[in-house]
């Protein structure tokens, strides 16, 4: 039979009744017979449990219960920080990393799948599944790569609205991932410039409110590859973002200025407002009197506060990151044609991100655009042909 393993309270009370026998005038042999132990077992009791009561040897139990816990508890926390040494230093933030680095601590370490999963936050289902990507995520990947070389400076969302209009239906998320994953570079937002408020708490920019409410122009200035300076006079509809004509020549003065509004007011109307700084060009006598015979009202920003005529401002800088400042321009007729082929494109095809990433002014017949399965982009010819001469 085995032997019986005597509890802390039981061995108190078995070396209470080995005092009584030893009080009554008995030898310590005859003591251990009684309580049935051998003497060796009674002097080694004696000797841990002597002088103790029951409760004193209960909490005693307590203690090593407690010091067993603790000890446990030290060593997990030391396990766990090592784990944590040995994983890659930075923040593991997608699913795939972290499976690399579970995989990488269990090889340097001799510990469980488990333990490594719960220290580092991954779920052992997603631990033990296998990735697989979508059937067209080659052919999606190399169509962003290609939409991103030929528009430089676009950005993931803008370039999910142009394979929208591709045939693609792709979520901006899933093009984000695969942009990041390429190492394509997102253009830097500028800085938000606040605005001049009168003392009433009007805001003196006027707000467009419909298409041909308010107009705005402002000239962007230019070189040729010889170095000689070229002018254009950007003039669009600041509620429907429409660019209504690029004039481009060597000098441009209140003249030039008048001939264009006039074509323009003759193609599209005049519109009942019109917005621009005060340059010579435009403050001139015979442009305010010829505007105020037509009826269309003139609005001047303040001198040195080009954010009052901020949608003009953001065209110009558009117009001047995405072609100026990627052209060589070898002679000014070359210049002028480009830089059409570039409002074209701007009215019809460039999403806007204010305009829920359409273009400003689509074009309303456009044939149907089968879905996109390979590398090449369903362009229409039209593209095509401005594509080729950009």
């Amino acid at each position: 039979m085995p032997l019986k393993k005597h509890k802390p309270e039981e061995i108190i009370g078995k070396l209470r009744e080995v005092e009584i026998v030893l009080g009554q005038g008995g030898t310590a042999a005859e003591a251990c017979r009684r309580i049935g132990v051998s003497e060796q077992t009674y002097y080694r009791w004696r000797k841990e449990y002597g002088g103790l009561k029951t409760d004193q040897a209960r909490r005693m139990k307590e203690l090593e219960k407690e010091n067993a816990w603790l000890r446990r508890a030290v060593s997990d926390l030391t396990l766990d920080k090592l784990i944590l040494q040995e994983a890659a230093k930075g923040k593991l933030l997608s699913p795939a990393r972290r499976r690399r680095c579970i995989d990488h601590v269990r090889s340097v370490m001799a510990v469980s799948e488990r333990r490594v999963c719960r220290v580092l936050g991954q779920h052992r289902s997603t631990q033990r599944k296998m990735p697989c990507g979508a059937d067209d995520e080659e052919a999606l990947t190399e169509d962003i790569i290609a939409l991103a070389s030929q528009y430089g400076r676009y950005g993931y969302r803008r370039i999910t609205a142009l394979l929208h209009a591709a045939g693609w239906a792709v979520n901006h998320k899933r093009v984000e991932r695969i942009w990041r994953r390429e190492g394509l570079k997102v253009p830097q937002r500028q800085r938000k410039r606040g605005r001049l408020w009168l003392n009433d708490g009007s805001c003196i920019r006027l707000r467009p409110e419909y298409p041909g409410h308010v107009w705005a122009y402002d000239f962007v200035e230019g070189r040729t590859h010889d170095g000689r300076k070229f002018r254009i006079l950007t003039v669009i509809d600041e509620f429907s973002r429409e660019c209504l004509a690029l004039i481009v020549a060597r000098k441009l003065n209140h003249e030039d200025v008048l001939a264009a509004l006039a074509e323009l007011f003759i193609w599209r109307g005049p519109p009942a407002h019109i917005r621009s700084d005060n340059g010579s060009e435009f403050v001139a006598g015979a442009v305010r009197k010829w505007l105020g015979r037509i009826g269309v009202k003139t609005l001047y920003i303040t001198p040195g506060s080009p954010w009052e005529n901020g949608y003009n401002e953001s065209f110009n800088g558009s117009l001047r990151d995405e072609l100026l400042n990627g052209e060589i321009f070898y002679s000014l007729a070359e210049a002028r044609i480009l830089i059409e082929v570039w409002r074209r494109h701007y009215n019809t095809v460039r999403p806007h991100s204010r305009l829920g990433y359409r273009p400003p002014a689509p074009e309303t017949a456009a044939p149907p655009r089968p879905v996109s399965s390979s590398a090449s982009l369903h362009l229409r010819p039209t593209l095509a042909t401005e594509v080729l001469m950009h």
